[in-house]
């Protein structure tokens, strides 16, 4: 451990005014400064919480070097007892910092406080508990017992291993939730790690680097935590022979990207890629609820939610009573700023992102959607208000490709297999969800094609359930036993235990070298 480091709130000027939140590096066990940094802003006033060092390619080259180090010579992928003990570390220390994290996710991340509670932070946190207590009993072994072979009998067992240097490469959304969802059960696995931050929200990364170096006794180079602005940082980790495995999560485009770039080395690549999932309104359903919680799970976090369902597929008899109940629950929502406990919804992360999310509403109302409600940016920061399409086809640009907004768009069907059909009708499988009477509604849930789903409001995310996609949504699961298992290798083992001269080997005349 370093001397220990207080975490800057993005809180501390009292006045209003943005203060000057500073971070540093983490590679090979030193906090490090760089000689250029980059802004990050708050989105909900644009100003300037603070800057990150920007890691060069030559930084990113050290960091793997240092996980690769720390792997092949050190003890850290066959400690567990060690590996437990830094986990509980690492988990008290975010909890001793809690509020101070949350602040600045607040002010980096526009998460609302509520958000902060949840998804945002808290419940990152308990990942991290999560995988030390799952690593103290957690079988690294499986007998397969015994096999005759040849005249001789052998024992069999397969013992697990650490996967060796990860690279895991994180997006902006939720910073917390994702770096802590690879961090933990990539080190419970015994791997060591370099993560790299978004380049929108570099800082709140950043603090998890100054919380390990600070607070654990995580030995040099298990962890090494990059921030930079420049693409090429990131290719230089998804391209290094002495990288083992890539973890990304982010865009389906940019998961191409990797997988690709990844493909040279043959590395192991577990992505989480993006979605465009749908809820479905059975005929059956209670129209209220389920428009409460279309309307309000939309809005989360401005709709910057890979898991969000975006789609809201409603029978054609019943479509302009459900859009009636959307709009209204639209018209309840507190949006502003993320600070203040009675906000619902905070700024989109960018200018950028807005006008893309305005860009793809906007050629929605062109190609005939109907706008009902929304469509608008907000200043100062970037927002953008709840939106509502109707209308909607299902093949149309708003149908199938991912916003990042708050931006629901409304589909009729005919029947069940209708609905099933344009649930289905999609390069993406995250998630989604269906209202309805509970067996009819299991029923069309065990249809669809995605690796999570809601049924009735149910919520199945928390550290202990596997999270991931079907299709184009990604490879591989993320949380749960699932998620550790994506950072070991199985190694077979046989030992010769007795033998004796078999028909075979003496027809052969051969002899095997052996003690019965």
């Amino acid at each position: 451990m370093q001397e220990a480091a207080t975490i800057p709130s993005g809180r501390e000027n009292g006045d209003g005014s943005t203060p000057g939140v500073a971070r540093r590096l983490l590679i090979d066990g030193r906090l490090q400064e760089t000689g250029r940094t980059f802004p990050s802003l708050n989105p909900a006033t644009g100003e300037v919480v603070g800057h990150a060092p920007d890691a060069s390619v030559e930084d990113a080259h050290a960091a793997v070097a240092a996980a690769r180090r720390a792997f092949d010579e050190g003890s850290w992928s066959t400690d567990a007892e060690l590996r437990i003990r830094c986990l509980e570390q690492l988990h008290a220390a975010l909890v001793e910092h809690r509020d101070d994290l949350a602040a600045l996710t607040i002010a980096e991340v526009g998460a609302t406080e509520s958000l902060c509670q949840g998804a945002q932070l808290d419940q990152p946190i308990e990942i991290v508990r999560y995988y030390a207590e799952l690593l103290k009993t957690y079988p690294m072994t499986e007998d397969l017992g015994n096999i005759e072979s040849r005249g001789m009998q052998h024992h069999r067992w397969v013992e697990k291993e650490a996967g060796g240097v990860v690279a895991a490469i994180i997006a902006y959304n939720y910073p917390n939730q994702l770096a802590l969802a690879k961090l933990a059960p990539a080190l419970a696995a015994g791997c060591t790690v370099v993560l790299k931050s978004a380049p929108d929200t570099p800082l709140i990364t950043l603090a998890l680097g100054e919380l390990i170096a600070d607070h654990t006794d995580i030995p040099a180079g298990v962890v090494n935590v990059l921030a930079g602005a420049d693409p090429a940082v990131g290719a230089a980790l998804t391209t290094s022979p002495e990288v083992d495995m890539v973890t990304f999560t982010g865009s389906t485009p940019t998961g191409r990207a990797i997988m690709s770039a990844a493909s040279g080395t043959l590395k192991k690549v577990f992505l989480e890629l993006g979605g465009k999932s749908a809820a479905i309104v059975l005929d059956d359903a209670d129209f209220s609820t389920a428009a409460l919680f279309s309307a309000f799970s939309m809005v989360t976090h401005a709709g910057q939610g890979c898991a969000l369902t975006s789609r809201l597929l409603v029978p054609e008899r019943h479509k302009d009573e459900i859009v009636e109940l959307i709009k209204n629950n639209f018209g309840l929502v507190r949006f502003g700023d993320p600070a203040d406990p009675a906000t619902y919804m905070g700024p989109l992360i960018s200018a950028k992102q807005r006008d893309k999310v305005d860009g793809m509403v906007q050629r929605a109302v062109a190609a005939g959607a109907t706008l009902v409600t929304g469509g608008e940016k907000v200043d100062p920061g970037f927002f953008y208000t709840p939106t509502l399409l109707a209308d909607v086809d299902p093949d149309s640009e708003i149908a199938q490709e991912e916003v990042f907004g708050p931006v629901l768009a409304v589909i009729s069907y005919t029947d069940d297999d209708d609905a099933v059909r344009i649930a289905n009708n999609s390069i993406y499988g995250l998630s989604g969800a269906v209202f309805g009477s509970p067996e009819r509604a299991k029923a069309v849930a065990r249809r669809i094609r995605t690796g999570t789903f809601s049924i009735n409001g149910g919520n199945y995310f928390s550290p202990d359930s596997p999270f991931g996609g079907y299709k184009q949504s990604g490879i591989g699961r993320e949380m749960g036993k699932a998620g550790l298992e994506e950072f070991l290798e199985s190694k077979t083992l046989a030992e010769g235990v007795s033998c004796a001269v078999s028909r075979w080997t003496a027809a052969a005349s051969l002899r095997w070298p052996c003690t019965a």
